[in-house]
């Protein structure tokens, strides 16, 4: 036993190394191999009772093996020797009967990683059932305590997550390492008779040791739900609109989308051949940081095993890069940039102002809390989805709103960004502040 896990990092190192020489002893022309653990606990509470409690350990191999261009992959949750063995000859089987693929094959070896690098990852957290019991109702009480209104909850969760792996190369790779992710929820209703509203919040961590107290989670998740009773519904306008920060992150990430590898050799995006022009207004920054020490998204290497760098993706909105793996560079006739597997941690330079100040920035317009439904075409960038938050008047937020659909395009919505705000929340890959943007189309009565 090592930090919980059933196997040590020694230990899933010998059972990659096992398929990767199986699969060389078999003829295959190249192998890769990812072989993973992970355990963690989760305890949910509802109005003061323990709702579930849930424990969750899962291992896995995978194995891609490559007999020229032709690709094969398997897995299996099962470490024996015999199993390995069974799942490289699967993947063997498989290759031999697909097709020929030009792209196909493992990275440049002078692009892997060659050091190891601790980027402050693991932070494990044995705290017991009834420790995370408590919190779990310390947090809900402290939403049913900001008033009466607060009528029902749909719970309260503390969670504990850790997992390590292995991820090796028939050129030689071999890297892995262990993370943890913890986090704590709280959602709740307010309100009575037909004027019922929810909200919620949580926060995330590397480090348990880093949360805020469980009872300011709680507490907000109440403000939030109150603020939104007596909701109204707004006619039809085209306004200024602000996304807070939690629903930022998902614009940035159509954003990466869309200049994704797989986006772009496909034809499925609406920012084809975008490299070195203007997307952005001029004052807009994103900087990708693969190796920020605790970061959500840090790592020494992408799931091509190629080393990660910083770089800047967007300068003066000028898109200065793509996100490719080996597979997509080599569609598109460019190099990887090491990001199979996705983002390293992107920043986006945020500028003077909190929420309020974009607040007052934006006038009156449409602060939006909530969006519902998946209406993003990356083909065409048609973007409209259902939405809920604040009408603002003067600066000030004046009344909820609610039942209202926004709706635009999202090379427009990338080029009409005003400003962006420095009330960043970290709980994931993707950094930046609420967005206030131009003009979009408000859809109500």
């Amino acid at each position: 036993m090592s930090d919980g896990f059933a196997h040590s990092q020694s230990a899933l190192r010998a059972l990659a190394q096992t398929a990767l020489d199986h699969a060389a002893a078999k003829g295959a022309s190249a192998c890769e191999v990812d072989v993973s653990e992970g355990f963690g606990q989760s305890v949910s509470v509802r109005r003061q009772e323990v709702e579930t409690i849930e424990y969750n350990r899962d291992k896995g191999l995978g194995v891609t093996v490559y007999i020229g261009q032709r690709r094969g992959h398997a897995s299996s949750s099962d470490f024996s020797a015999a199993a390995i063995k069974a799942t490289v000859d699967a993947a063997l089987s498989i290759a031999r009967f697909t097709a020929e693929d030009d792209c196909a094959g493992l990275p440049d070896a002078k692009l892997l990683a060659k050091r190891d690098m601790d980027l402050d990852l693991f932070h494990p957290c044995d705290i017991g059932v009834e420790a995370a019991i408590d919190i779990a109702r310390r947090c809900e009480q402290a939403a049913f305590d900001v008033s009466p209104m607060v009528k029902n909850s749909e719970g309260a969760t503390v969670s504990a997550q850790q997992s390590h792996f292995i991820s090796a190369n028939s050129l030689g790779f071999m890297g892995g390492f262990a993370t943890s992710r913890h986090y704590v929820s709280c959602s709740v209703i307010a309100g009575e008779g037909e004027d019922m509203q929810r909200d919620d919040w949580y926060a995330s961590r590397r480090n348990a040791a880093e949360f805020p107290d469980a009872a300011l989670i709680g507490d907000y998740a109440a403000r939030r739900a109150l603020a939104r009773l007596g909701s109204r519904k707004l006619k039809t306008r085209k306004c200024p609109v602000i996304f807070e920060a939690p629903l930022a992150v998902g614009l940035i990430g159509s954003f990466v989308h869309a200049i994704s590898g797989g986006s772009l050799y496909r034809k499925t995006s609406f920012l084809l051949d975008s490299l070195g022009k203007q997307v952005f207004p001029e004052f807009v920054r994103i900087s990708e940081r693969p190796h920020v020490r605790g970061g959500f998204a840090s790592s020494p290497f992408d799931d091509d095993g190629v080393a990660t760098h910083d770089r800047e993706v967007v300068e003066h909105g000028v898109v200065q890069g793509y996100f490719l793996s080996t597979y997509s560079g080599r569609k598109l006739g460019m190099p990887t940039t090491g990001n199979a597997g996705g983002s390293h941690n992107l920043l986006v330079q945020p500028g003077r102002h909190d929420l309020r100040g974009l607040l007052r920035e934006m006038g009156s317009g449409l602060l939006v809390t909530e969006l519902l439904g998946q209406g993003v075409n990356y083909v065409t960038g048609d973007y409209s989805r259902g939405a809920a938050g604040y009408w603002v008047e003067n600066g000030e937020v004046a009344y909820p709103v609610e039942e209202i659909t926004i709706a635009g395009n999202l090379r427009d919505m990338l080029r009409g960004i005003v400003d962006i705000g420095n009330d960043i929340e970290v709980r994931g890959s993707k950094q930046v502040g609420s967005i206030l943007l131009e003009r979009m189309t408000v859809a109500g009565n």
